[in-house]
């Protein structure tokens, strides 16, 4: 447990200055669509920064779902929702190639000890238990 000051964990600060109003719309079966408007610290729309677009959805894989967040170029909610589908494509193959890269690398970090297995001798591997035989 933490006890000097250093050790402890910061607290999270939120930052004022870039505060986000978000919006959320879904067709309930493939994903959803997140409307990102900026806003200052009263709440009032930023027009200094642009409203962003970003496309969510799940896809199952061997270790349970997982989630694929992509961005949108689109002004509108129609436009966000045409670019939906062929973005939601290229954010799933981005990223199973990336799992693929991440496999190769794991499999490729195994070390094997120099020289191999110690040699078994006569009467095989000797038992890990407290009982012997005289």
């Amino acid at each position: 447990m933490a006890t000097r000051p250093d050790e402890r964990m910061t607290e999270p600060v939120m930052d004022a200055t870039d505060l986000w109003l978000e919006e959320v719309y879904t067709d309930r079966k493939i994903g959803t669509l997140r409307k990102l408007t900026p806003v200052k610290g009263d709440g009032a729309r930023d027009p200094a920064r642009e409203i962003q677009w970003v496309g969510e959805t799940q896809v199952m894989s061997q270790i349970g779902t997982l989630p694929i967040t992509f961005a949108l170029e689109a002004k509108t909610l129609a436009e966000a929702a045409t670019q939906f589908g062929p973005e939601a494509k290229k954010a799933i193959e981005r990223t199973v190639r990336e799992l693929q890269d991440l496999r190769r690398q794991a499999a490729s970090s195994i070390v094997i000890p120099q020289g191999g297995m110690p040699p078994i001798g006569p009467g095989g591997v000797p038992g890990g238990g407290k009982i012997q035989m005289p």
